[in-house]
């Protein structure tokens, strides 16, 4: 037998041995009411701009009906999918070509097209706000879809104060109106009804809302409670997925280690399964079951081995990769010059570094959505002197790790695994000083 045909047996009996260990599973979505295990997430809801060379202008919806006596009228929408959105008004001509590849490029977004519709969608819904005869601000949401505010009842939205919200959750679920717009259900366009809530924080004299909404699955005689969307949208494209335990179902809301995130692993059973995320035209969350054991799977949990990456230091341009740092703990940095908490944490992270014995720990800062010439300017202006990679085009790693909030940071030990998730200050501190003390 010749080399190739060796080669080529033993290729066949990899990929076979790969697919025996990864089996995917469809389990069908249960839709409930109000956030369950998860905390209610806000996303702020603008009125379109005033700029006519705003390059959104064209996906701007064209409504009637606002009271004739209001004065001061601001319109704008609430996006339910963002990426349904952008690929309808892309094939519409609303979106040039360039801005369809720089928005793909810019979310590490890959479209799926086989689960968006080419035929327009209602997946926007219209609000405006203004004032009253009286000078009372209030506010109208196109709840059918019907982009007629006639039919819609002004309101004034809840006022909450931003550092007092541990009631968000009951406000939300009593104040919520439901809303209509479109998706793909079996590739057939459907209207979806949702609870919408809306609220104004005097925080920043911003309109706010979420969507009071989760979904279950149920796996092995075990429930999953599946979230809407992080974002405050009903999309599921984030897709954190957490187990229901006796905590839960007494009413207790789900702590951040226990809730599992795109690519991250969930236990049932003694059996390991991969969240692959919702896909909502089959209106199932997919998950891939694995027969290999922990030790021998990567991710991005406490527990796991975590992922390799390579980059280059910021400033010496030398190369760096997770094998430079076997044999130490490591604390990764992932921020952003533009993030608010993360500048704040620095004095911390600068006095542990000072103190801390490299020939056991080490940090490393890792920057996404940062620009070259910001990222100077934070190295000066805070005097960072641990090693910083920038996260760019070329090495990705803020995509491969799924981070899409700052700051996050991870705890990995001499052997690569993952012992702490966004510690900081002196409870990170008091923890690396307990495991170099072990």
């Amino acid at each position: 037998m010749n080399r190739k045909a060796i080669l080529l047996i033993v290729s066949v009996f990899l990929s076979a041995l790969s697919y025996a260990q990864i089996r995917t599973i469809e389990l069908p979505l249960t839709v409930k009411d109000g956030k369950g295990p998860f905390k209610s997430s806000l996303g702020a809801i603008s009125p379109y701009s005033e700029d006519k060379d705003n390059p959104w202008e064209k996906t701007w919806l064209k409504t009637t009906g606002i009271p004739s006596d209001w004065t001061d009228v601001k319109k704008g929408d609430i996006e339910t999918n963002m990426y349904q959105t952008v690929y309808q008004n892309y094939i519409s001509g609303n979106i040039t070509k360039e801005r369809y590849e720089y928005l793909q490029k810019s979310w590490n977004w890959k479209p799926d097209t086989r689960n968006l519709s080419k035929e327009p969608l209602k997946c926007k819904i219209a609000f405006a706000y203004g004032k009253d005869p009286s000078g009372e601000t209030k506010l109208v949401v196109d709840a059918n879809n019907n982009r007629d505010f006639s039919d819609d009842v002004p309101f004034v939205p809840v006022e909450i104060d931003l550092n007092k919200k541990s009631d968000l959750d009951s406000i939300s679920n009593k104040n919520a109106i439901v809303v209509s717009f479109e998706r793909l259900s079996v590739n057939k366009i459907i209207q979806q009804k949702v609870p919408l809530f809306i609220l104004h924080t005097n925080n920043y004299n911003t309109y706010m809302c979420n969507f009071p909404q989760y979904a279950s699955v149920q796996l092995d005689g075990e429930e999953i409670a599946v979230c809407s969307d992080d974002y405050a949208t009903p999309s599921y494209k984030s897709t954190s997925i957490v187990m229901i335990n006796d905590s839960i179902r007494s009413g207790k809301k789900a702590n951040y280690d226990s809730i599992i995130v795109l690519d991250e692993f969930i236990k049932i059973k003694g059996n390991f399964y991969r969240n692959k995320g919702v896909n909502l035209n089959k209106n199932v969350l997919v998950l891939e079951k694995t027969n290999l054991p922990q030790n021998q799977l990567v991710s991005t949990q406490v527990g796991f081995k975590t992922l390799n990456f390579a980059g280059k230091n910021f400033k010496t341009k030398a190369n760096i990769s997770l094998d430079d740092y076997k044999g130490k703990y490591l604390l990764i940095d992932f921020w952003a010059v533009w993030c608010g908490p993360c500048i704040q944490e620095m004095p911390n992270m600068k006095a542990l570094y000072d103190k801390s014995d490299k020939s056991k720990i080490e940090i490393l800062g890792i920057v996404g959505g940062s620009s070259s010439d910001g990222l100077i300017k934070s190295i000066d202006k805070n005097s960072i002197t641990w090693p910083q990679i920038l996260s760019d085009e070329t090495n990705k790693i803020t995509n491969k790790y799924g981070i899409n909030s700052y700051p996050t940071t991870l705890l990995i030990n001499p052997e690569g695994i993952i012992v702490a998730k966004n510690l900081r200050g002196k409870e990170l501190e008091d923890k690396i000083k307990e495991l170099i003390a072990r």
